[in-house]
């Protein structure tokens, strides 16, 4: 008797052992088992197109979102980005983008303005004196997301956007055959631009043709066009500017606050956890500071190499012609303001926006001419185009 009860005693030792074991590994599966999981299912992928040539800096800013989102999300996110005309072209990005053709895209919002002309007011125009970090600021503080919301609904959109990274004031263009110096010699021009920047240099009389990016020097060389706007010094050399162009002229409102925008497909966005959906918010901030820092860098470099190696003659636009522009864009304020009330109700909240802030700007911010002549000795202007004289009768 006494051998069995020890017997019953030791089995039921193994018993619990074996029971107290048990427990540990399937803790232990709990808490190793579910990453195992998610790393059996791999990570979550998507399938972006920029609007840009696999050459430009725009294409690069494009890659490094992706990077950077790849990057905070551990892998678990990763974005690969197509250039411009992969899947469909830069034009058709946000329809490819709202039908789930493509997961999400890299472009400007100005690149939509024939779906709905409210869009262009995200960077076509001379915002009220913005530049494009105050542009932002309005997007963000001051009702431009919730607004930018009811547009794209307006539409029919299925997208979720980020308006990101500010740009350069935009040059007036380049021209083939001679500087612009009076509004005069504009007319008849067969010039390249978007947006609601149609408006403008048709007010201007040009003979306007919106193409995209990387048609544009293919055009200059072929004679279609005889002038042209892009964005940069770094992008229009990349593109090929200088090879069909010399004359380069700087400064114009026609897109002096324009930012990019990131686009994801809205029922693809939604579908991410909230912690992804989260990074990829604080990506979108993160890059858009670093592209501008980017910027700042690469653009005053290729805009010295454009004078240097490249032989281009920089000119500023007239005063008066940058004063033309602001009168006709009055013109198209009001003219799509009376057909479009969300157009209209875009320009009030900038023009609210714009007054405080662009008012606070220019009290408190020291101008960077006096510094710079102090230290570097004074900085020249770029030239001005001489008015062609008279026929000799």
């Amino acid at each position: 008797m006494k051998e069995k009860k020890m017997v019953q005693e030791n089995t039921k030792q193994v018993s619990r052992r074996s029971v107290l074991k048990g427990a540990a590994v399937l803790a232990g599966a709990a808490t190793l088992g579910f990453p195992a999981i998610l790393k059996a299912q791999g990570p979550i992928s998507m399938r972006w197109q920029s609007t840009w040539p696999t050459k430009d800096i725009f294409h690069e800013y494009a890659l490094d979102f992706a990077k950077r989102v790849n990057d905070m999300t551990g892998g678990d996110l990763k974005i690969e980005v197509l250039p411009a005309g992969a899947v469909v072209p830069a034009f058709n990005l946000l329809d490819a983008v709202s039908k789930g053709t493509l997961d999400g895209g890299h472009g400007v919002l100005v690149y939509h303005y024939g779906k709905q002309n409210a869009l262009a007011l995200w960077g076509s125009s001379p915002a009220f004196g913005m530049d494009a970090n105050m542009l932002l600021s309005w997007h963000k503080y001051g009702g431009g997301k919730a607004l930018l919301q009811k547009v794209y609904d307006s539409i029919g959109a299925n997208v979720v956007s980020f308006p990101y990274g500010p740009m350069a004031t935009q040059p007036l263009g380049w021209f083939k055959k001679k500087p612009i110096s009076k509004v005069e010699d504009m007319k008849g021009l067969k010039f390249r631009t978007v947006g609601i920047s149609i408006d403008l240099f048709t007010g201007l009389g040009m003979a306007v043709n919106a193409l995209p990016g990387g048609e544009i020097v293919p055009a200059l060389d072929r004679g279609l066009l005889d002038g042209a706007e892009f964005n940069n010094a770094s992008s229009d050399r990349l593109l090929g500017f200088p090879d069909v162009a010399k004359i380069y002229m700087l400064q114009s409102y026609h897109q002096s606050a324009e930012q990019f925008e990131i686009m994801f497909n809205k029922d693809k966005f939604k579908s991410l956890p909230p912690k992804l959906q989260a990074q990829i918010e604080s990506a979108v901030e993160a890059a858009s500071a670093d592209m501008w820092w980017k910027s700042i860098d690469r653009y005053s470099k290729d805009y010295i190499e454009l004078q240097t190696k490249d032989n281009v003659k920089m000119y500023k636009t007239p005063d008066a012609i940058l004063q033309k522009q602001l009168d006709i864009f009055d013109e198209v304020m009001e003219k799509y303001s009376a057909k479009n009330p969300l157009f209209k109700e875009v320009v009030e909240s900038q023009k609210v926006f714009a007054k405080r802030t662009v008012g606070w700007y220019l009290d408190t911010m020291v101008s960077p001419r006096m510094a710079y002549n102090h230290y570097f000795g004074a900085k020249k202007a770029p030239a001005k185009a001489a008015p062609k004289a008279p026929a000799k009768k």
